[in-house]
């Protein structure tokens, strides 16, 4: 007998499926079950994925220049899992852990290099703040927590350093072996030197940004080096943010079969309530604006951030996997959407989270 029994959802490619659900976990997906649970429900023809994952969000709520709250970026929106990606680094990482346990989202994170991660804007100019062996200690303290590590590489943040926060995360990344993701931004560093740094796996963020010092060159092209490193498997993640999202670079990069390999915000209080990101779902609108199929899109706010960020259990439709569900409306609807630099872009059609699961518990949205 299974725990809950999902009735009537639909799969994007209009299959109608139940789902049995067991002490957490998919037990089974069919077009027919015909065993009982204890409870069933009937979501009348909304469309599931597995459980959306926000690889880029800021929601350690004590932090005043970029935070949020856990469950508004995730549960609320219809987002099961979400990464924080740096807001606090060794010194501060265990507070954000406490306050992390309380939330019914799953919340993950990544460890700014810098020790009291991005209390100010420019953490990495003082590299007296970033220490190798306390990070460690951290990671070795909070292994099911901490995931993976930040160095954020634009002016603001590194100030006369160079390349050397890269060098010191790369150091580390090879000391613990786990994901690291690069924020990339405004030189310096240029960015072609960074990319030279980064091997097949590293993330960077603010893929399609519209800076000069991004992927795009003058002439509207994508720029050789850039087209070489995501060929060789550097993962580009989205990373829309206020400042790091452009609808040209993202077209642009498609008409050169360059996909971003995962979709987040970058989400914190002031862009979701001011926007211009709002919220995971629009920031997916913005990909399907764009010409993404919903498959694409789908794929990049589940099993592809997982695999990158090597969480288990999560992210696919699958039995013996996490019951993490996403229930969604999609429907036809005319407006515009808007990126980081005030372009718009012309939308028709519109996601809408209704339903989504955690570990087999249902939560309305």
């Amino acid at each position: 007998m299974y725990d809950t029994l999902i009735k009537n959802a639909k799969t994007i490619h209009e299959e109608t499926i139940g789902i049995g659900i067991t002490n957490g976990k998919i037990s089974k997906i069919s077009e027919k079950i015909t065993e009982k649970a204890r409870e069933e429900i009937d979501v009348q023809g909304l469309y599931v994925s597995a459980g959306w994952i926000d690889a880029h969000v800021h929601c350690f709520e004590k932090m005043t220049l970029y935070y949020d709250y856990p469950d508004e970026v995730g549960i609320n929106s219809g987002v099961t899992t979400i990464v924080d990606a740096g807001s606090t680094g060794e010194n501060n990482i265990k507070d954000f852990y406490q306050l992390a346990q309380k939330a019914k989202t799953n919340v993950y994170a990544l460890m700014n290099i810098s020790k009291d991660g991005i209390i100010k804007q420019n953490e990495l100019a003082d590299l007296s703040k970033v220490n190798i062996e306390k990070n460690m200690e951290r990671l070795q303290e909070l292994p099911e927590f901490i995931i993976g590590l930040k160095a954020r590489m634009s002016k603001t943040v590194i100030g006369e350093n160079g390349v050397k926060p890269l060098l010191l995360a790369k150091e580390l990344q090879r000391k613990v072996n786990l994901p690291l993701m690069v924020h990339i931004g405004t030189a310096p560093v240029d960015l072609e030197e960074l990319f030279s740094y980064l091997e097949t796996g590293d993330i960077v963020t603010h893929c399609f940004n519209g800076k000069d010092n991004g992927i795009l060159d003058q002439t509207g092209n994508i720029k050789p080096f850039a087209k070489k490193a995501y060929k060789n498997g550097i993962h580009f993640d989205i990373g829309h943010g206020t400042d790091s999202f452009n609808f040209e670079v993202a077209r642009r990069a498609k008409k050169e079969n360059i996909i971003a390999d995962s979709i987040s915000t970058d989400i914190y209080l002031r862009n979701r309530k001011n926007g211009p990101v709002y919220s995971l779902a629009i920031t997916m609108e913005k990909l399907l604006a764009i010409g993404y199929s919903l498959d694409e899109v789908l794929f990049r706010v589940t099993e592809a951030p997982a695999d990158a960020l090597k969480i288990k259990n999560k992210g696919q439709l699958k039995e013996d996997f996490d019951a993490d569900l996403t229930f969604f409306e999609l429907i036809k609807s005319e407006k515009y959407l808007m990126d980081s630099n005030g372009n718009k872009e012309q939308s028709h059609q519109k996601i809408i989270p209704r339903m989504a699961f955690i570990k087999g518990e249902k939560f309305d949205i």
